[in-house]
């Protein structure tokens, strides 16, 4: 059974050299060139295009042909955000523009002074609208798992703006006391809540008809610092145009039970995400059995 394992592929040269086609020619030629790669992807990528197929044909109901031809236009879209997403973080010339819905909620839960969490997955393109959200007058922190490649990581990191902060989970639970430390800042904290590795603990819930188990870190310590809950996703509408959403703020009863939020929480943040994924379909970006992990 293919399992995430906490690892993206790609590597550090590979970045450089698309940041250096973009930069110097522009995105455009860019994206002529990661063609060649989402082809490459979709004929010996076997694994990935497997489950990427499956979700398509069976969680998507497409036809044969059609969920075949999604694989490439699956990888495609995710080269042109992760394309894009260095483009704005490295200061490159741009023509982008953004609609945005809910921003007004984010603005709120700063207004809050109790700092925030901000729950995202592995669609579309958050960070790409979230680095647009500086006039919030609030730094972000993004909470990653320590095998997400460190010499990318870094590499990105040096790209990117002084109002992002990353805060690495870490198996001596050190990244608790640093969401803390940020929420009692009144900063906010940026996770996703899709993936999870395999001794982490889990909820099962139903997700595009099939149940699914998402990690149970994020809606427990969501529950535990009891601060405003938001979810937030950016999917790209067009070449240079991107959709954010910002969820209304959700935030734990007095009367209410820690693990009775977690649970309450993690439905509403699944049956959120089931919403987008059939807004966007093809901005899935789980190359792994979801449903049978």
């Amino acid at each position: 059974m293919l399992r995430w394992k906490g690892k993206s592929k790609g590597t550090p040269l590979g970045y450089r050299i698309f940041v250096f086609v973009g930069r110097h020619l522009g995105l455009l030629p860019a994206y002529g060139l990661l063609r060649f790669v989402a082809f490459y992807y979709f004929i010996f990528s076997a694994s990935s295009s497997k489950v990427i197929y499956s979700y398509f044909r069976h969680r998507q109901h497409l036809g044969v042909m059609a969920s075949a031809l999604k694989i490439y236009r699956n990888y495609y879209l995710l080269g042109q955000t992760l394309l894009d997403k260095m483009a704005v973080f490295a200061g490159l010339k741009n023509k982008f523009t953004y609609h945005f819905d809910g921003v007004e909620n984010l603005k709120q839960m700063v207004n809050q002074g109790k700092g925030g969490i901000l729950l995202s997955a592995h669609v579309g393109n958050w960070e790409m609208a979230g680095h647009h959200l500086e006039h919030l007058n609030s730094k972000i922190n993004i909470v990653m798992f320590d095998g997400e490649h460190e010499k990318i990581k870094n590499y990105l990191n040096q790209l990117g703006r002084k109002n992002f902060n990353v805060i690495v989970i870490r198996e001596d639970m050190a990244h608790v006391y640093a969401i803390g430390a940020a929420l009692a800042s009144n900063e906010l904290v940026c996770m996703h809540a899709d993936r999870f590795l395999e001794h982490n603990k889990t909820i099962g819930l139903e997700l595009l008809g099939e149940r699914a188990l998402f990690p149970a870190g994020p809606f427990q310590m969501a529950s535990g610092f009891n601060v405003p809950v938001a979810f937030v996703y950016a999917f790209k509408e067009s070449t240079w145009h991107y959709h954010f959403f910002g969820s209304s703020l959700i935030q734990r009863a007095e009367d209410e039970r820690k693990s009775d939020f977690a649970i309450r929480l993690a439905g509403l943040y699944v049956s959120d995400l089931e919403t987008k994924i059939r807004t966007y379909p093809e901005q899935w970006f789980n190359y792994y059995d979801f449903w049978k992990a």
